[in-house]
């Protein structure tokens, strides 16, 4: 071992730690299951001392005398039918409580990684694949707690298997030191097994993630690889991981097979010693057939409790290694920290401060560096740069994705750390460069839950741009849009995201060029509504505060103000008229397409209202 590396525990010694978590969590229905199971058990030991008392008292003495008495028959049924009726409730109750506790515990855990993945920021999501994400929250969950169901049955039935070897050793101390010879070698079985099975477990839940992950990119980059021509690149690289995951699970199924049979075989060899010991102990008088009978019953009765065991041992390898990949993620370091304050809300925009904000998805990269600027309650600033500026970055702090590693970001004077969880939600909405759709309706997609009727909606949209084209869909507001609203183009379905957030009517709006896809006549139509304060019409965007990651000149043009970042810093702010007369790296950005006459923005194209305003 290298020098400072703590040892590991066996697979044994961590997979029993694990059930221990079970059981104290699921205290009483693990004492349920249990009962049942020892209830079971018991009876199943009845079971050998009815076969042998019926042996030496109602078979042998039939085959003497030749008659059987009625008396001593109805009582072989009635003990017969009465214990298995009892081991039948034993197994119900142990079925049952096993399930019962094995699903409580998965649902336990899908349900703290689901929260566990909420409260971790951006930051994190980024270093760590979807599908492994995905793995942890399925399949790993279903293998940590998998041995939870025949962890009962274990437990009853070392009970059982107590109370059989005290039965044999009270009927025939010398065929139950036979018959007990096959333990030792039970032992050294289940830790062979334990040792070979541990790291193909390990590789196996591993490579689950890898094969999910692959899954989920090439489905949702499906455009992608049809439109490039790799669809038999990404079946390969496919092939290849999941062909990697069956046969390393054909290993271990192998073991499996391999120790089942062993496991099952050893008590039989028990039962043959005892029976050739015992034949030879009956006639020599030393014992009697009853007694060689139930001994040797009571060695396939060990059996079940061997098998049992057995089957929990097995799964231990791969519920620690699921419990630990469960683990790493529960105790994953990095969630955001809540206040108690809140911010009005509904109401007029809110005031927005950014003081010496400094961040970097990496400690020695920042991304952002002492940014600051401040919109005052109601005003527009449009944030300006060259790819990697930081633009995002910055929606991602305003609307605390992230936080930043020195500075503060306030909203009327609210420090968003200090917030409750959720209050930034119910006052600031953003709309992100790519427009997420969910597999719902359009009412589903722009209301999310909120509670709004249809007028709030139809507004939302009015102002969006977006009631035109939902009105020509064949149900309206009640159309299914697919996954990811794929029957929709890339400008409505950032329409569509555009009404999502202003349904909330938020103070504050981040437009993370939120109009990307949508043609400049569009565009300028929703500039002109978001700028609307029209007091006959209550449009949701009146008011409100807008920060606007912004490319367009149109777009620019809804600006009182222009923040200028360049490698993550504000190298300049004011109106947009005097950063192109101040400032030659700015004015060479929004004027980049000027000299195309194909350009959207070129001066030789029509132009757009906000356009002409913005000249």
């Amino acid at each position: 071992m290298a020098p400072g590396e703590t040892a590991r525990p066996s697979a044994t010694r961590a997979g029993l730690r694990v059930l221990g978590v079970a059981i104290r969590r699921e205290p009483w229905v693990f004492t349920l299951a249990t009962l049942g199971s020892v209830l079971f058990g018991a009876l199943t030991v009845a079971d050998a001392w009815v076969l042998g008392w019926s042996t030496d008292h109602v078979v042998l003495p039939a085959f003497r005398d030749g008659e059987i008495g009625a008396g001593l028959l109805v009582v072989v049924v009635a003990l017969f039918v009465g214990v298995a009726i009892l081991r039948a409730v034993g197994i119900v109750a142990r079925r049952l409580g096993a399930g019962i506790m094995q699903y409580r515990m998965e649902a336990h855990d899908r349900r703290a990684v689901t929260r566990q993945y909420l409260a971790l920021p951006m930051s994190w999501h980024h270093r760590h694949p979807t599908g492994v994400l995905l793995s942890n929250a399925n399949a790993d969950v279903q293998a940590a707690w998998g041995p939870v169901a025949p962890l009962p049955m274990a437990v009853g039935t070392v009970a059982m298997m107590v109370i059989a070897v005290v039965q044999m050793v009270v009927t025939d101390l010398v065929l139950a030191l036979v018959g007990l010879l096959v333990f030792p070698a039970v032992i050294v079985v289940n830790l062979w097994f334990q040792r070979v099975t541990s790291p193909l477990m390990t590789r196996v839940q591993e490579l689950r993630g890898v094969v999910s992950e692959i899954a989920h990119e090439s489905f949702d980059g499906a455009l992608v690889v049809k439109t490039l021509g790799r669809e038999s690149e990404e079946t390969e690289r496919f092939r290849q991981r999941s062909e990697e995951l069956r046969d390393v699970a054909i290993r271990a199924g192998r073991l499996r097979a391999a120790f089942d049979p062993i496991l099952n075989a050893l008590p039989n060899v028990g039962v043959l010693l005892v029976l050739v010991v015992g034949v030879a102990r009956v006639l020599d008088g030393s014992s009697e057939p009853g007694a060689v009978v139930t001994v040797a019953y009571l060695l396939t009765v060990v059996a079940f409790p061997i098998r049992s065991i057995g089957w929990l041992l097995g799964d231990l390898p791969r519920s620690v290694v699921g419990y630990d990949r469960v683990r790493r993620v529960l105790h994953a370091e990095g969630g955001l920290d809540f206040g108690d304050d809140r911010l009005a809300s509904p109401g007029p925009g809110a005031r927005l401060e950014v003081e010496g904000v400094r961040f970097g998805y990496a400690a020695d990269a920042p991304v952002l560096r002492d940014v600051s600027f401040t919109v005052e309650p109601g005003r527009t600033v449009a944030v300006v740069g060259p790819t990697a500026a930081g633009k995002s970055t910055l929606t991602s702090l305003l609307t605390r994705l992230v936080d930043p590693q020195a500075g503060a970001l306030r909203v009327d004077g609210t420090d968003l750390r200090d917030l409750a969880y959720g209050a930034l939600a119910d006052a600031v909405a953003v709309v992100p460069q790519t427009a997420f759709l969910f597999d719902d309706t359009v009412r589903g997609n722009v209301a999310l839950g909120l509670d709004v009727d249809d007028a709030e909606v139809w507004a939302a949209l009015e102002t969006a741009q977006a009631a035109d084209f939902v009105r020509r869909l064949p149900a309206g507001l009640d159309t299914e849009l697919g996954e990811r609203g794929t029957t929709l183009s890339g400008g409505q379905r950032q329409r569509l995201s555009l009404a999502r957030a202003l349904v909330r009517r938020p103070r504050l709006l981040v437009l993370d060029d939120a109009t990307s896809a949508v043609d400049p006549e569009v565009e300028a139509r929703i500039l002109a509504a978001l700028r609307s304060d029209d007091p006959e019409h209550d449009a949701p965007a009146a008011g409100t505060t807008l920060v606007v990651v912004a490319y367009r000149k149109a777009t620019i043009g809804l600006a009182d103000e222009v923040v200028f970042l360049d490698e993550g810093r504000v190298v300049d702010q004011g109106p947009h008229d005097e950063l192109l007369t101040r400032n030659a790296a700015y004015a060479r950005i929004v004027t980049a397409y000027d000299h195309d006459p194909e350009a959207p923005d070129s001066p030789d194209r029509a132009s757009s209202p906000a356009e002409e305003a913005l000249r």
